[in-house]
């Protein structure tokens, strides 16, 4: 117990605390996109039926009233119609009025009759109270008037001027109105078309928010599918969604497909530098162990080897990392000049000459085409007689490049077999039978392919290197 105590006792505190779960990271968010669309809609509608609304009740208020100054004008034109000036110069009215509000007093409907210098002569219903004659109008015209001269009615007038026969003054007939039947035709009409627009307005609202909603449904479908891919229960969105949102669930399926192969080659690439490295390491260890007088020899070599194992796999790391991107652009000629340089200084017996297309985009990384090129190219000088031709041309989806050389060549048969890692046909000559290898991984990972022909002009091996053209 106390040799426990005392394990325990010597332990720090930081080797018992646990780890805290990293936090998720915080999200952000612009507000709903649905309260954000019913919210738009909304401020149309109300617009569109305002505006609307309006434009009605100024039509139909001025209809209303229009009538209703049509029936004042009849009156004021039958009460012209029945007018004669006496012998004494006074008014007659040959008719008396049909309308019996004209003889109750204060009843609405009122009608006078006026001339400079003459006494008015007013309907009954006027009683003791006289319509304003000082608005001036012009003669032979009805002039319509809302006044209110008496204090407990507003009135609507129509008045017009004329010159009875026999008479030299100018008369001034008006009949007017209470304006209480008017405007109360108007607020019926203003109400109806209030609660009629104001109903309509809210069915349009519910119908965008439903539409909104539902239209919006398929993306919390596809939320919840993430979700579920997320918690492992689904790998892809297999859902049958709307033709709008399927391109984007096809570019999610897509996502989630590229990552997976890019798991996948990372496993595996672990995998095979571990396997490379294997070898070379119990070589060491057991030369080490048997004490082998050619053992700092044993080290160096397999160090090399390791090496190219390594630089191999970092250049498909690198590769892998930097396909993602779209603005890769990388020209060619340059390339080829840098590497035509390089190898000419490493094999002095060799003539490298270039051709072809010195404008040639292709779309990968300027160290990776470095590479390829070095691989291709060094191994027609090495392998070769003296001569390697390189000729660059450019189609519409690919940027070929052709190496050839003047050397045996390859068999048929064994052309496939030599990309393998560490295949090699000559071995009296330096290598580790990897460049190969990286041209065909490096290539594939840009989308690119590498093969092996017999060159026509020079009678040696034809290497064909396509890449994707640059846009």
């Amino acid at each position: 117990m106390s040799g426990d105590t005392a394990d325990m006792a010597a332990t720090p505190p930081e080797a018992e605390a646990k780890p805290e779960p990293r936090a998720r990271a915080k999200r952000t968010s612009t507000g709903s996109l649905t309260r954000r669309m019913i919210v738009i809609s909304t401020i149309w509608i109300v617009i569109l039926l305002s505006g609307g609304a309006y434009a009605l009740d100024r039509v139909l208020s001025s209809a209303i009233t229009r009538n209703f100054d049509d029936g004042l004008n009849y009156v004021l034109t039958a009460l012209i119609a029945t007018s004669e000036v006496g012998p004494d110069g006074e008014l007659l009215l040959t008719e008396t009025p049909a309308d019996q509000r004209f003889l109750t007093p204060y009843s609405g409907l009122y009608f006078q009759v006026s001339a400079q210098g003459r006494e008015p002569f007013p309907s009954r219903s006027l009683w003791d109270r006289t319509l304003d004659t000082s608005r001036p109008i012009p003669e032979a015209e009805v002039q319509y008037a809302d006044t209110r001269e008496f204090e407990t009615e507003v009135l609507r007038v129509a008045e017009r001027e004329v010159r009875l026969p026999g008479s030299d003054l100018l008369w001034r007939f008006q009949v007017a109105q209470d304006r209480v039947d008017l405007d109360k035709q108007i607020y019926e009409l203003r109400t109806t078309m209030l609660i009629s627009f104001g109903i309509l307005a809210l069915g349009l609202i519910v119908l965008a928010a439903l539409q909104t909603i539902y239209g919006l449904w398929p993306l919390r479908r596809v939320r919840r599918a993430i979700v579920a891919i997320r918690s492992g229960e689904k790998s892809r969105i297999d859902e049958r969604l709307p033709r709008e949102i399927a391109p984007l669930t096809e570019e999610v399926n897509e996502l989630l497909a590229h990552n997976e192969r890019q798991a996948e080659e990372a496993r595996r690439h672990a995998g095979n530098l571990a396997h490379a490295l294997k070898t070379p390491l119990t070589v060491i260890t057991n030369a080490s162990a048997a004490k082998s007088p050619d053992l700092p020899a044993t080290v160096m070599q397999e160090a090399r080897t390791m090496r190219r194992q390594v630089d191999h796999h970092l250049a498909r790391a690198r590769a892998v990392g930097r396909r993602s991107s779209a603005q890769a652009r990388t020209e060619v000629w340059p390339a080829l000049k840098a590497v035509e340089r390089a190898v000419s200084v490493l094999y002095e017996n060799a003539t490298i000459d270039l051709t072809g297309d010195k404008k040639a985009m292709a779309r990968v990384e300027r160290q990776d085409l470095d590479e390829l090129l070095g691989n291709l190219i060094e191994n027609a000088a090495k392998y070769g007689g003296g001569r390697v031709f390189v000729t660059v041309t450019t189609t519409t989806a690919c940027v070929e490049i052709e190496v050839e050389d003047d050397g045996t060549g390859i068999p048929e048969n064994q052309r496939i077999a030599i990309f393998d890692r560490g295949a090699r046909l000559d071995t009296g000559k330096p290598g580790t039978g990897l460049g190969l290898a990286i041209v065909r991984d490096v290539a594939e990972i840009y989308g690119g392919s590498v093969s092996l022909e017999e060159s026509e002009d020079l009678g040696g091996l034809l290497a064909r290197l396509r890449l994707p053209v640059a846009s």
